[in-house]
């Protein structure tokens, strides 16, 4: 199989599990949601009824912003302008690749985001490797068994992303870059300096990203125990069809790339009441479903392309837990 076919073939993949991407979507506001709440309390008591509350709901009040970051804490801090439509995207890219800290309570949202998928990562790699339903069963009972192995391959990840964004960051970017462009007088080059150092930054983070992706598919699809046993079959793999599986990993990346600029095209930006209010929020929402069916995309892409390279499509090692038929279950 292809690159380009097993890109096709896991689209079709998730297509055939709506269940999954209702899942997530389910998972992300389980998270979101009681942050949510917190903030509209806080905003509530801070505007109350004042002409400032009048002037929010209408548009964008930068004044009135500044003075409620200027008094926030906890999940207040968080409220600024690049919160709003496809400022969001882009303050999380800038921050994802200046490696910029967050707030604490968001970075506990987000512990407890990870470790929701940490759990349910098992199931949907394992329903989207046989391409059948499983039923709720079978989805939780694989869940259960790869959750802790998952867990052990998390804190090799960990290692992993603690180097690269603890170590390999400042010194590209602290120490090297300046470096770079001490005696650069040009705006532009030292602009392409930076990029040039971004890419290889990103670059890096990619590689791993499809090693520990490749390391769950092999751990699920071939009931693996050993997650370095996982890591080192996952390595590999890759470096057996180099060729095929970064294809697939940039024409993901492309996917996901076309949801955000659908995106940006159709972002709502701030202010209305009423109808447009809802239409942006359904517009949100839809951006967060496809990026959703994207994420599993890229596990039900990879998982096809390893199946045809070292096995069959559909094949799982492990076998599907049935419901035992007893008069102790019907107890039950």
């Amino acid at each position: 199989m292809s690159a380009w076919a097993a890109v096709g073939q896991g689209l079709r993949r998730v297509g055939r599990a709506p269940a999954l991407v209702a899942g997530t979507w389910a998972l992300t506001l389980l998270v979101s949601v009681p942050l949510a709440a917190v903030m509209r309390g806080m905003l509530a008591q801070h505007l109350g009824s004042s002409l400032a509350a009048d002037s929010a709901a209408s548009g964008v009040n930068y004044d009135w912003m500044q003075e409620f970051a200027d008094q926030a804490s906890g999940v207040g801090v968080t409220f600024r302008s690049t919160v709003i439509g496809f400022a969001a995207v882009l303050d999380n890219l800038s921050a994802f690749v200046d490696n910029v800290p967050r707030p604490l309570v968001v970075a506990a949202a987000a512990s407890l985001y990870i470790l929701g998928w940490l759990f349910v990562a098992g199931g949907i790699i394992d329903r989207l490797a046989r391409d059948r339903p499983i039923r709720a069963h079978g989805f939780f009972s694989a869940c259960g068994v790869f959750f802790f192995r998952f867990l052990r391959l998390a804190a090799a990840q960990w290692i992993v992303y603690a180097f690269l964004f603890g170590m390999m960051h400042p010194w590209l970017f602290d120490r090297l870059y300046p470096r770079m462009i001490h005696e650069v007088s040009v705006e532009r080059t030292a602009f392409f300096a930076r990029a040039a150092l971004y890419v290889v930054f990103g670059v890096l983070v990619a590689a791993c990203s499809v090693i520990f992706d490749y390391a769950k598919v092999r751990a699920v699809v071939e009931d693996r125990r050993s997650m370095l046993g996982a890591i080192n079959a996952a390595i590999g793999f890759i470096s057996r069809n180099y060729a095929a599986a970064v294809t697939l990993f940039l024409l993901d990346v492309l996917l996901f790339a076309a949801v955000v600029a659908i995106y940006a095209l159709i972002a709502p930006g701030a202010g209305g009441a009423g109808a447009m209010m809802w239409i942006g929020f359904a517009i949100g929402q839809l951006y967060i479903v496809a990026r959703l069916a994207v994420k599993l995309a890229f596990w039900a892409s990879e998982t096809a392309l390893f199946q045809s390279r070292l096995a069959h499509a559909g094949y799982v090692a492990r076998p599907v837990p049935l419901w035992p038929d007893s008069p102790t279950a019907d107890m039950m």
